[in-house]
């Protein structure tokens, strides 16, 4: 089987950080010595930029790595391609990566139903709605990535994914009322899966810890060599949060909404009368 290059790109930049500290020596330092910007450095331990063979093997020598042969190999996977390397969408191939690999995916959402649970014409319309002048083409691409995305749900081994999903998404009107109807429809029947947990947040719940910040935690393999990590899509970009610290924050808001939300069996009855009131209108816009 195929090593996954996401995962192996961030084991390699890991194993790069720790090494240098190890090694005692700050960023500028290793620049200074490999005659390479600071950025440079920088870019590879936070798995922004692929490290090179020649970079992993000039980084080897200045830290006293006498066999570098397992880090070479890391980094020669995160060069290989999976499928979600040809998309045209840049800026999710990491989160694609990273879902491929995570044993528990944890979402909130604020606005619309997350992209693992969309029906094939909800997340048109939510494409479409966010980018109005993206190209037939690249639409169709993004389309076609979402659906491949929602594979993991249903392989042998899926992660543990806990959705929290604020009650305004279910309002929302994406498309027509019969895409709303189906897309309802298909978010109570992918609630059944037994790895999969959906609870609604009311409006009941009033102010609360998450609000407005819609974001995913990734839970890894602890003998993975990868952190948890945190993903935020913003107007700025892609986010990424793997510090300790930083995660604190999230997972205190997810205990926070679980407790708060209503239970699973409530928020699939939930779901279901507003597509029961879709349905009655279908055809409308």
């Amino acid at each position: 089987m195929m090593a996954n290059p996401t995962l192996r790109q961030r084991q390699l930049a890991a194993r790069l950080r720790e090494m240098r500290t190890e090694a005692g020596l700050s960023i500028a330092e290793v620049a200074e010595q490999l005659l390479c910007s600071p950025a440079k450095i920088s870019r590879i331990e936070t798995s922004q930029r692929r490290a090179s063979l020649r970079d992993v093997r000039d980084l080897c020598g200045l830290y006293g790595v006498a066999d570098p042969s397992e880090l070479m190999a890391f980094a020669r996977e995160a060069q290989q391609l999976s499928w979600w390397q040809d998309s045209e969408d840049v800026g999710f191939r990491p989160l694609i990566g990273l879902e491929a690999e995570a044993v528990e995916i944890s979402e909130y959402e604020t606005t619309t139903i997350p992209g693992l649970l969309q029906t094939e014409d909800y997340a048109r319309a939510v494409i479409q709605g966010f980018l109005p002048r993206i190209a037939g083409d690249v639409l169709d691409e993004r389309v076609a990535v979402r659906m491949k995305r929602q594979e993991i749900l249903h392989k042998s081994s899926p992660p543990r994914y806990w959705v929290l999903l604020d009650q305004s998404a279910l309002h929302r009107h994406v498309g027509s009322q019969q895409i709303m109807a189906e897309q309802l429809t298909q978010l109570a029947e992918l609630s059944h899966l037994p790895d999969v947990t959906i609870q609604v947040v009311p409006y009941t719940v009033g102010a609360h810890m998450g609000f407005d910040s819609a974001f995913m935690l990734l839970a890894f393999d602890p003998n993975a060599g990868v952190a948890d990590t945190v993903y935020l899509d913003t107007l700025a970009g892609q986010i990424f949060l793997e510090k300790p610290n930083q995660l604190i924050r999230f997972r205190e808001v997810l205990n926070h909404l679980r407790a708060a939300a209503l239970r699973p069996d409530d928020s699939r009855k939930r779901i279901l009368e507003h597509r029961d009131l879709f349905a009655a209108q279908k055809g409308g816009k």
